[in-house]
């Protein structure tokens, strides 16, 4: 008897072919490769780093790289390679909170006034007109600032002020998709206000969004290095990025591997988000699709 062939649901079928998008572009496959490996060195960091990221070595600071230590040590004899490498989970951290937040929040907010209309919408929208109205910093700062210095309240402040470029966007598709036929039909069927938002507009944004995100995330982590630089983001003795530069802003004339180390992981990583948004942006265009 024949063996049937194993059919792979359709679902994999286009991750596949995206992935096999980005891979083909060197810009785009330079960003996976770099935030795969950034997942990777976070998951595995009590095996990757060499030393214990919090342990003083008072005999052996402000060493140059070598000697044991492959990016050298800071003011307290800490080992820069093993800050960096925990810091990554820290980084990761503020990536996934602020995404689940800012998604959601974004989609609903959007979605809901690109439908409805009206009033909702023009309240909605005056309302993210004020959030659009400040730089994203200087908002984070206020906030910050109101619930006092720390990471929980780096990512809160962050998540408050990132939602309105994507409740922008869900509302311009949601106003371009309301008008189609399959929404007409649904509402002939019965279908509340509130089943179309949710399974019929939404999943239609979701591409846009996913994009505007991924390109978002570059905005994120430099603001969060912003506000550990400025000391009302992760607390010292946390290996956070924004931090290390600015513990080791004062010795960065003698000792440049303290800020240097920590500013290209900074650079590298908001590049990496940058160029794999512009890959899915492609990736996800129905022209490119059509193409492959």
């Amino acid at each position: 008897m024949p063996r049937q062939a194993m059919k792979m649901p359709s679902s994999l079928i286009v991750l596949r072919n995206i992935l096999g998008f980005l891979m083909r572009s060197p810009t785009s496959a330079f960003g996976l490769i770099v935030l795969g490996l950034l997942i990777v060195i976070a998951a595995f960091a009590p095996w990757i780093a060499t030393h214990d990221p919090y342990a003083q070595d008072l005999a052996n600071t402000l060493q140059a790289p070598g000697n044991g230590h492959l990016f050298g040590t800071d003011e307290l004899g800490r080992d820069i390679f093993s800050r960096l490498v925990w810091g990554s989970r820290i980084s990761l951290t503020i990536i996934f909170l602020v995404s689940i937040v800012v998604g959601p929040i974004g989609m609903i907010v959007g979605t809901t006034a690109g439908y409805m209309g009206g009033r909702l919408d023009t309240v909605m929208m005056r309302i993210t007109d004020i959030f659009l109205s400040f730089p994203s910093l200087i908002l984070s700062l206020a906030f910050v600032a109101a619930l006092g210095p720390s990471l929980n309240n780096a990512i809160i402040a962050i998540a408050l002020t990132a939602w309105p470029p994507i409740a922008r966007l869900a509302r311009a598709e949601a106003m371009t998709f309301r008008k189609a036929d399959y929404i007409a039909a649904a509402r002939l069927q019965g279908a509340s206000d509130m089943r179309i938002i949710f399974k019929s507009i939404m999943p239609m944004c979701l591409p846009s969004v996913l994009i505007r995100l991924t390109l978002n995330m570059a905005t994120v982590i430099l603001t969060a290095a912003g506000l550990g630089f400025l000391g009302l983001g992760a607390q010292p003795p946390m290996p956070e990025w924004g931090a290390m530069i600015a513990t080791g802003r004062r010795y960065m004339i003698d000792s440049w591997w303290l800020v240097t180390f920590p500013g290209l992981a900074i650079l590298t990583v908001s590049l990496a988000f940058n160029l794999l948004g512009d890959g899915l942006r492609d990736a996800l265009d129905p022209k490119q699709m059509n193409r492959r």
